[in-house]
Formats: structure tokens, sequence, C-alpha cells
């Protein structure tokens, strides 16, 4: 066992006094020590209860026979940093719990790992963990959160945030929006669409981490804490067998989990960080020169089944019901668009498909009557975007598909965003949100806020919105992110003018400025980049080792 050379031996005796310190007895050192990495915390709703699935986990550990080692990790709640500086520090936390993760596991020898994450960069920065460090390690998230309610109406965070656009125009009372705010988040549990956290719990079922169930079943469903106590046996199975993660995390896991994304109309967020704990694997993905590439040739065969919110009015909650995850993946099975020989902690994904059901087929659209016949993420590439830019196409309303408008520019959100409530953007603008990229921002801030906004003043389908920054997986519209390269870096993104002309064609891959190559070079060479927003602390660590949007915003 790794953690004897913690706990065996003459040399370790000071070793095992602190074990003893801590209240273990010799028989729980002769056992496997398996680490529970948990990011509970009072501030996040993810994760407020994650003490209670880390003590089901724990129970399942002990059922199986090893000792279960509790340890935290941090989280950010982006819903509470949305709109201020606050979300400069949401992405950034995605290399900080990597690195936390890994410290804590090499200086204290645990055998096997369960990680216990919930909301948006937690997950995929434990995924990293797991993919570097390679030891024995199963996935159990905390669960989504129930939709709320008003006059029998479902209502996400989605909902608050369009509330507040509103309001802005006249179409609500203050006095309704608080009546929404009381409803709209019910209790604990990730919020309750296909956003960023619930999107990439779903994608850790579909690589293979973790059991059927992972992404969908609701937070506060005895089901979940029967999912941990299994999933805390599991933990004991994969270490007596030595299933690794880097044997599970392939290029076919990865083919997987792209095409469950294009099916459920994942959070554009997926596009950042299924390359980054790929590059935590130790491979790049091989299907295509680059990944946005391979998103758009995953998504050109790949039907899109769902139209979970933002794109529709169905929670988390009603995918659980019509048979989740599994569900999804037998659809995609149907036409060999996912690899069911793929291994998992459990077996293989034949097993979670092999018995599966689809209990609704409103909520999931069979694989022969799809939604769209393409999936939900595009990446789009032109002369605004040499190195792409990504879309979450399902969101978009059919007219702005295709797009043509006049650019409104804006060094930062908050100025776009006062211009958006005080009504001065109009039908046929397209909204240019620049220097909020990866260094720029830095930590590259989710634009929410100002989707939101047009989406509540009914401008959604008619103003584009395009950033180096990137969006909320509840966001909807046609909200184009992750420009690269970026307005910090140079990108032509820098180089706009007001009163611009923009073409958008989704359906074509493209986004272009109709500037001639020669205005481009002349602008670039009179272009001087702005000052850098913050010069000491992390964040100015993080805008220098960051790299590019479309290579998943890992380290140098």
């Amino acid at each position: 066992m790794r953690s004897d050379m913690v706990k065996k031996g003459v040399a370790r005796a000071p070793h095992r006094s602190l074990f003893k310190a801590l209240g273990f007895i010799e028989e729980e050192l002769d056992r496997p020590l398996i680490g529970i990495v948990v990011a509970e915390s009072e501030i996040v709703p993810g994760h407020i209860h994650l003490g209670h699935i880390a003590k089901a986990a724990a129970d399942g550990v002990r059922l199986a026979g090893g000792v279960p080692v509790r340890f935290p990790v941090i989280g950010v709640c982006d819903g509470i940093a949305m709109g201020h500086e606050g979300m400069r520090y949401s992405l950034v936390t995605r290399e900080l719990i990597t690195d936390s993760i890994e410290c804590m596991v090499m200086a204290h020898g645990f055998d096997a790992l369960i990680f216990i994450p919930n909301c948006d960069k937690i997950v995929p920065g434990m995924l990293m963990a797991a993919a570097r460090l390679n030891l024995p390690s199963v996935f159990v998230s905390g669960g989504p959160m129930l939709a709320g309610r008003k006059n029998g109406k479902p209502l996400t965070l989605t909902s608050m945030f369009e509330a507040v656009g509103a309001v802005g125009v006249g179409k609500m009372s203050e006095a309704e929006l608080a009546e929404m705010e009381e409803a709209a988040c019910p209790g604990c549990g990730s919020c309750s669409g296909m956003f960023t956290a619930n999107s990439m719990n779903c994608v850790t079922e579909a690589l293979g981490l973790a059991l059927p169930g992972n992404g969908t079943i609701p937070a506060v469903m005895a089901e979940r804490i029967r999912l941990a106590k299994k999933t805390g046996i599991l933990a004991l199975d994969v270490f007596n067998k030595d299933i690794r993660p880097r044997a599970i995390l392939t290029e076919k896991a990865f083919m997987n989990a792209l095409a469950l994304d294009m099916a459920l109309g994942c959070s554009t967020n997926t596009a950042l960080h299924l390359p980054a704990i790929a590059h935590e694997a130790g491979f790049t993905l091989e299907a295509a020169t680059s990944f946005p590439e391979l998103l758009n040739k995953v998504s050109a065969i790949t039907p899109n089944l769902c139209k979970l919110a933002p794109a529709g009015n169905d929670a988390i909650e009603d995918l659980h019901a019509a048979g989740g995850v599994s569900a999804v993946l037998a659809e995609l099975a149907k036409k060999q668009l996912i690899d069911t020989s793929a291994l998992t902690v459990y077996g293989n994904l034949a097993d979670a498909v092999k018995g599966a059901a689809n209990r609704n087929p409103v909520v999931l659209r069979p694989i022969e009557n799809p939604y769209s016949p393409t999936g939900g993420l595009a990446a789009l590439r032109g002369n605004l975007a040499p190195d792409t830019c990504v879309v979450k196409q399902s969101a978009v309303a059919p007219a702005m598909l295709r797009f043509e408008g006049v650019a409104r520019v804006f060094d930062g959100e908050e100025p776009a965003f006062d211009a958006i409530m005080a009504g001065n953007i109009k039908a046929g603008d397209v909204v240019v949100i620049r220097y909020e990229g990866p260094k720029g921002g830095p930590g590259m801030k989710e634009m929410l806020a100002p989707t939101a906004a047009l989406a509540g003043m009914g401008l959604d389908d008619k103003v584009a919105l395009i950033t180096d920054g990137r969006f909320s997986g509840a966001t909807k519209g046609a909200a184009i992110g992750h420009v690269s390269p970026e307005a910090a870096e140079g990108g032509p993104i820098a180089l706009l003018e007001e009163g611009d002309y923009i073409a958008i064609d989704i359906p074509a891959r493209s986004i272009n400025v109709k500037l001639s190559d020669a205005e481009l070079a002349r602008r670039r060479a009179e272009w001087k980049p702005l000052p850098p927003k913050v010069s000491h602390g992390y964040l100015a660590r993080y805008a220098k080792q960051v790299t590019s949007a479309s290579t998943g915003a890992v380290f140098q």
C-alpha cells in the first residue's frame, strides 16, 4: 500500500504517533487510507450539504474495509461572484484546487481517492487532480438543486438574472422580483439547469469516473446518499484492482464525453475544461488539430436531444426522471455515437447503457426525433477570432443563427452592463466586451449579467454579444465567448471600433468583422495594450502563466 510510507516500520514511529493523535488505532493503520476530497463550505449552495455526502461515502469505505480520511478544498459560488470583481476569482480557482489536492495527497500518502465536488470550477479542478495524480479514484457529486416554482412555473437562477433586466425596462415590478427571489433557489444543490456544474457532473459519468446518477440525482434525495455509500465501496474496489484514472481517461472517453455534451447542450465552459483535463492526463486529443475543431466534428454528427434550462424550461430533475445520463447514452448508442467498450470505474460504459430507458421522450427526445441534427455547442472562426470562439448554439434563437449588426464596443463587463440597463443597446447591435480574457481579465469572467439582462428586456433574439471572456452555462442567446486571441494579446477583438459591422454565421461556423486586411493591419500598428488591471497577488501571477482559452486556459 502507498500509505505504508507514512505508517510502517521503525522510522515511521513518529508518524504513527501523529496518526494516534488523530484517534487512529492499530487496526486502522493496517488498512488502506482512502482520501475523501470534499468541497464543503457555508457559502456555496451546492456545497452546504457535502458533509452529508462525505459521511455517506466514508460509511461505504468502512463497509468495504478501508479507512476514510477527509480533507477540504476551496470553491467559489459563481452566482454570488457574478457581475463584480469577484468573478475574476472563479476560473482561476481551478488550478488552485488541482494544485492543493496534489499537495495534500502527495504529502500524506493516500492509497486511493474519493472526490466530492459539485459546482463550477470544483468539478474540473478535481478531475484535473485525479488525472495528474493517477491514483485509484472515484467521483460522487453533491447533486443538482430542485427547480424553484412560482405560479406553477419552474424557476432557475437564470430566471433571477433575467428578471433584473425585466425590472430595468419596466416589464416587472420590484415587488414581483422580491417574490421570485424567495422562490428561485429552494435549497441545497448545484443550480438546477444545464449550467456548468451540472454539465461537468454529467460529463464525469461519460468519462467513466463516476457511477450512473452522479450528474442528475437531486441533492435532496436519499438516492444521492445511497449513491455516495456505493461510491465509498467502489473506492476499495478500484484500489484492489488498481484501476487508475489515466487508464480510463483515454481518447475514447473524451469522445464519449463530447458526444454527451452535444446531446445535452452543455455549458460552453466544457470547451475550457475538457482539454485541460486531457492535458493533465498527459495527452492531446488527436482526432483533430485543435480542440475547437474536434468540438465541431463531434457536433456535426451528434444530435441535440435536450432543451434543459437555459435553452428550455426543463430542469436537471426532469432529466433524472427521464432516465438520466444513462438514458442519453443509450440514445446515442443506438447510432454508435459513443463507444460503450470504454473502461469505467465500475466496468465499462455498456454497463451504464444496459437496462437504461428513456422514460420521457418530451424531456429527452429519441435520437430519431432530435431538436436538431447537430450538437449543442459550436466553435466559430474568422478574422475576428482566428483561433476560434465558442457558442451554445442550442440556446440561440433561430433568428440569431445568422446575424449582422453594428459593434458597440466596451473595454470590460461593467460599462457594457451599465449601457444595457440604461437602455442604450438597441435591436441590431452587437455588444463587444473585451479585455476580459484569461490574461486581460485577468481570470476570464462570466458574462451572465449582461446576457440575462438582454434576455429580460426581450432583446436576446435581436442583439448579439461577443467577448474574449466566457459565459455561464445559464446564458442563452447569441452569446459568443472565448474569442481567441484575446484583446490583451492583441487579438483582432482589440482592434474593433464603435460602428464596425460584424457578421455572425453559426451554421457556417464563421465570425467576421467587415474590414479589409489593410485596415486591420493599420489598426494593429496603432494598437497599444491597456495597462494590467491587477498588479499583485494571485491574479497577477495567474495572468503571467495562463494560456489562451482556445487551449483550455491551462498554465504554461
